[in-house]
């Protein structure tokens, strides 16, 4: 089995890269691969609302602007998406929101080709926003007919400068329960979570 895992930080090495990073290993104590690819930092334009991808129905959008078309075929062919984003401005990133529009729309248009497989959303926050931003990237999930993984808590990491978001005990156990949910919708077997941290920011 095998989860991609897509980055939509304009920073390849900052917190949003950290939680996916959690997940990853994660994933490999129960011999699952995730493949994390970095998009945040691309030229990817919004969408045209131009209908050719419902018209064509190829399974690519009309737009020739890499890696659109080849994430949106590694998402077909993986077991489960993690969509991953900083907070901006209470929000996704743009380019995560170009390219989060495009594909899911491919998807749609061309009879649901994400529908079963299980996802779940991290976020990297500064200090607010980012449960909004969380959700936003869950709007994607059940549109898409994809069941979304539990985990114990919004799965949202704090931190600024790239590193900070280790200083997050919850934040981190919230995105390794993240990860158990989607074991637990591939495998079947009962999630097992973690319980007990809690990280509260008043110093």
């Amino acid at each position: 089995m095998k989860v991609l895992g897509i980055n939509g930080s304009p920073r390849g090495k900052g917190n949003t890269a950290l939680a996916l990073g959690e997940m990853q290993k994660e994933f490999a104590r129960h011999g699952i691969e995730m493949e994390i690819v970095h998009i945040g930092n691309k030229a990817i334009r919004g969408c045209l609302a131009c209908g050719a991808c419902s018209r064509n129905r190829n399974e690519k959008c009309i737009i020739d602007d890499d890696p659109v078309n080849d994430i949106v075929g590694r998402m077909k062919a993986a077991d489960a998406i993690v969509l991953g984003s900083p907070v901006h401005y209470a929000n996704i990133a743009g380019t995560m929101k170009s390219f989060c529009d495009r594909a899911f729309y491919v998807a749609g248009a061309n009879y649901g080709i994400f529908a079963g497989k299980p996802g779940a959303a991290v976020v990297a926050v500064r200090r607010s926003g980012g449960s909004n931003a969380w959700s936003a990237l869950n709007y994607y999930f059940t549109i898409a007919n994809m069941p979304v993984a539990a985990s114990t808590y919004w799965s949202i990491v704090h931190g600024t400068a790239a590193g900070e978001a280790t200083e997050d005990a919850e934040g981190l156990q919230t995105v390794r329960n993240a990860a158990r949910g989607i074991v637990s919708l591939l495998t079947g077997a009962p999630a097992e979570f973690e319980f007990g941290a809690r990280t509260s920011f008043i110093r």
